[in-house]
């Protein structure tokens, strides 16, 4: 479908409207109790359009779109037989909307946008953003188009989007499209930090196009066809620091834009900000010499950053500790909401390596790995308070002490996690600095060294040759220089342990609800794409259903706990770009 022609300019809001009243699913004598809503009967809603400026045109055509949030746009990926690949069940419970509808057979034509969905007015969102600490201008939802927001039972605002549904005006020279592989990748990686309690946005469901993409994964001159597909994302808002970013840059005439923006986040998804009053006595000390004071009471705005600074520091600080590395935070990936948002070039940590980067476009640098992750978050809000502060929100104590928050937020959060990791009773920065640095040395595996670390028993008399018995299965090929550091660490632990007074079956119990069994790894992605390119969708379902339990033991399933194999570390396993 070509969206540029005049003629079809009008397209977006007409089809919508002749669809608000029909019901697309004709009786099928289906007598089952129905346990929700079908999607005729979803409660859509389009906040973001009705109450935000945007582009008056309506075309793909690729161009800057000035003071506007979001263009109007039809999705227009080519589709021929798509298929279903996976839903996500407690996705499909937070729309209200009845597992059953996944057996209708329009399921893939309606979430490959082939088919308009009753009730949504689509679009794509302007933004802008530092891309590896350079500004880069405009950005914007190049491959991603917005539904609109479904109001469930709870009245919790939902938004669905489409990623991988055709042009829109921030393409720029890319094709609006994506790969059966990194749709993969996002959808259960969405679903696999959410059971982690890690949050997240979410993914419906996942479709195949039945056509063809172009991609040329290493850049290295050898494209290749690959299975195209649609991911269906979902998430309360897909705002981020660069939807503001780009209208404070543009200068006077959008700083307007900004504070609307603001508004309209603090209003939705941030009320208890807007009900604030004075004798909730939010006035801190900023810390400085002058012993300034910052009233978050006085400045809804400050207020308003100084949590998303919080929500970003605790973000960040879960993703520390279960070894999850993002690999392009740049501002365009910074959800206002602190989620974890945009997977794609994402990797846990096999062996402990700090300077890991699971992103090709990162590696002269590392500036995304694993180890920076929190000093490129402080960075991250940086951009963002100044942007703030440009548009006159707040002023330059008050981003200050943002960024002040973020620092002690994310040291609180990241002190706490590590403390419930080993079973400890207090922070011990000394026992778990050095613990990191021994893993570090012997490369050990970061989700197994943790998980097994409950076994062992708090026991100060226990013989210096049985100490690293219980972790024999991560400790490998360590010789005896090395084998005498860790038992200095065992007797340390120990004695930390021994003076806590918590049984062992108590403490290990705790640590086996901190510390993952199964997590995402990139080798386990691998193997579900490489099934699915030949039509074989039962892996993705299989780790999918896995990893909604990934503190439990699920007997039978271990394979799925082991190290990688010899071939997961050949290039585009543990490696992709930015743009895969």
């Amino acid at each position: 479908m070509d969206s540029t022609s005049p003629d079809l300019a009008l397209s977006v809001d007409s089809v919508a409207n002749d669809l608000k009243n029909q019901n697309l699913r004709s009786d099928d004598g289906n007598d089952r109790k129905r346990l929700g809503l079908n999607l005729e009967d979803l409660n859509w809603d389009h906040s973001f359009v009705r109450e935000l400026p945007g582009d008056p045109r309506t075309d793909n055509m690729p161009r800057e779109v000035l003071h506007a949030c979001y263009t109007k746009v039809l999705p227009s990926a080519e589709v021929e037989g798509p298929q279903l690949v996976a839903w996500s069940e407690s996705v499909s419970e937070l729309l209200d909307l009845d597992p059953q509808e996944f057996e209708r057979p329009d399921i893939p034509s309606l979430f490959s946008g082939a088919s308009t969905m009753v009730g949504a007015l689509p679009y794509a969102q302007c933004y802008g953003g530092h891309q590896f600490g350079m500004w880069a201008g405009q950005l914007g939802d190049g491959r991603a188009i917005t539904l609109g927001e479904i109001i469930n039972s709870r009245s919790e605002r939902w938004e669905l989007q489409l990623k991988g549904a055709g042009k829109t005006p921030y393409s720029r020279f890319a094709d609006g499209l994506a790969v059966l592989r990194s749709s993969i990748r996002e959808f259960l990686c969405s679903e696999a930090m959410h059971s982690l309690g890690i949050p997240t946005t979410r993914a419906l469901c996942l479709v195949t196009t039945g056509k063809h993409v172009t991609r040329d994964m290493f850049y290295d001159g050898n494209p290749k066809e690959e299975p195209g597909a649609i991911v269906c994302r979902v998430a309360q808002s897909f705002l981020r620091f660069g939807s503001y970013q780009i209208h404070a840059i543009r200068g006077k005439e959008d700083l307007s834009i900004v504070r609307a923006l603001a508004d309209y986040a603090i209003r939705h998804h941030f009320p208890h900000i807007e009900t604030m009053n004075r004798s909730e006595s939010l006035s801190f000390s900023t810390g400085n010499e002058d012993h300034s004071v910052v009233d978050l009471t006085s400045n809804k705005y400050a207020a308003w950053a100084v949590e998303v600074a919080e929500r970003t520091a605790t973000l960040i600080a879960s993703w520390q500790g279960v070894g999850f590395t993002h690999g392009v935070l740049n501002t365009d990936n910074m959800s206002i909401l602190g989620l974890s948002i945009d997977y794609g070039p994402f990797g846990f940590l096999d062996a402990f390596d700090p300077s890991y980067t699971p992103n090709t476009t990162d590696l002269p640098g590392r500036r995304y790995c694993f180890a920076n992750q929190p000093d490129i978050g402080l960075w991250n809000i940086g951009k963002f308070t100044s942007t703030l502060s440009t548009a006159q929100l707040i002023d330059d104590k008050e981003a200050n002490y943002a960024m002040e928050r973020y620092g002690t937020k994310f040291m609180d959060e990241y002190q706490a996690i590590m403390t419930k990791k080993l079973g400890l009773p207090k922070y011990n920065k000394q026992l778990i600095s050095k613990l990191l640095n021994n893993m570090a040395v012997d490369k050990v595996d970061y989700t197994n060294f943790f998980r097994v670390l409950s076994n062992i028993k708090a026991d100060p008399s226990i013989p210096e040759k049985e100490l690293l018995v219980p972790l024999k299965v991560v400790l490998l090929d360590i010789g005896k220089e090395r084998k005498e550091a860790w038992i200095i660490w065992v007797k340390s632990y120990i004695e930390e342990l021994a003076a806590s007074g918590i049984s062992d079956e108590e403490r290990k119990v705790k640590m086996d609800g901190v510390n993952p069994k199964y997590v995402l790894r990139n080798y386990l992605c691998q193997s579900a794409i490489d099934a699915a390119e030949i039509g074989d969708f039962g892996e993705v379902r299989r780790l999918l259903k896995l990893m909604e339990r990934p503190y439990d033991e699920q007997p039978g399933m271990e394979k799925y706990a082991r190290l990688p194999p010899a071939w997961a570390y050949r290039p585009g396993v543990g490696m992709l770009s930015c743009s895969s």
